[in-house]
């Protein structure tokens, strides 16, 4: 198992990213794997917002949403409270933002990596959970 950030799915779906090309075949290669895709709920609406507000278009990002959740490896997580004081006390000793806590606490409940293009999170996580890029 392992959770994917946002920012690789978002990276993924558009070609202007400038990690299009590497997120398009790292998680083309993964979604041909064994290997279970698990994210936070907040994906959901981070993924459908990230793309109408690059498009313009709110139909873009329920296909987006969509695209996603028909991965057949894929599988979202809720966050209880039980995630959300994990997260909240990630934010806090961490300086992580809101969201990227989220997706580090739920990598961490269930002791598998957090892959994200997001340097920051990868960097002050690094000492809780195995992080990296999609590279």
């Amino acid at each position: 198992m392992i959770v994917i950030d946002a920012s690789v799915w978002v990276s993924h779906l558009v070609a202007s990213e400038i990690n299009h090309v590497v997120s398009r075949r790292w998680l083309s290669d993964l979604v041909k794997s064994d290997l279970m895709i698990i994210a936070p709920a907040i994906l959901l609406p981070e993924i459908g917002g990230a793309i109408a507000r690059r498009t313009g278009e709110a139909e873009l990002g329920h296909r987006a949403v969509n695209h996603v959740l028909s991965t057949p490896n894929f599988r979202v997580v809720s966050t209880d409270s039980e995630v959300g004081m994990a997260a909240a006390h990630l934010a806090a000793e961490y300086r992580l933002r809101g969201a990227d806590s989220i997706y580090v606490a739920v990598a961490q409940q269930l002791k598998i990596p957090l892959v994200s293009w997001d340097r920051e999170q990868i960097d002050r996580a690094s000492g809780l959970i195995d992080a990296f890029r999609p590279e």
